[in-house]
């Protein structure tokens, strides 16, 4: 008796096993407008009409923008917006050659794209007047030179690349502020 009891308990759930890894894939149909949050919603009210028709995987880079666009502070959509508005002056061409540099960034080993971040944030951190110089250094250059200059570069010790950095005339070895001990607090009570 408890055999049959037993048997007719695990019958169904033997029938349903083969399809629970369908349950649990990602809906193929996208996400529909009410599953939104309310304020992913509030966000993206303009695609509200077209939004069954986008893609799936649009829709999830959609909703996941909404997200971060929530988390922005006031300035931070301002700069966002004023991004927007160079972006969609962009000739179609040129963004395309920016899509397609992205995607060879994408595909370098994660150690190459750190150093890269870091080389474009010491450029972002010098002077206006200092960037431009370099740039239009850089453009003046032929094919040949460029080519030589970032193979020297390549080869080039970390100690000699700060140096460079630093700017002409600077030989003197590159001094680091010295810390500070922290200040004495005394054992009160203790």
């Amino acid at each position: 008796m408890t055999k049959r009891i037993l048997l007719a308990l695990l019958c169904p759930i033997l029938f349903v096993i083969p399809y629970a890894p369908a349950w649990a894939e990602p809906d193929p149909s996208g996400i529909t407008w009410d599953q939104l949050t309310p304020k992913e919603q509030r966000i993206l009210q303009p695609l509200k009409e077209t939004w069954d028709q986008l893609p799936p995987a649009r829709q999830e880079r959609m909703t996941k923008g909404a997200d971060r666009w929530a988390g922005m502070t006031t300035e931070q959509r301002q700069q966002t917006r004023e991004r927007f508005q160079r972006w969609k002056q962009v000739p179609s061409e040129q963004k395309e050659r920016i899509r397609q540099r992205f995607q060879r960034f994408r595909q370098l080993p994660t150690e190459k794209r750190r150093m890269l971040r870091q080389r474009r944030q010491w450029f972002k951190s010098l002077p206006p007047e200092r960037r431009q110089e370099l740039r239009q250094q850089w453009r003046k250059m032929s094919p040949e030179k460029r080519r030589e200059l970032q193979q020297q570069g390549r080869k080039m010790t970390p100690e000699k690349r700060r140096q460079l950095r630093r700017g002409p005339g600077s030989d003197r070895p590159h001094k680091r502020p010295l810390k500070r001990p922290p200040p004495h607090r005394p054992n009160r009570g203790r």
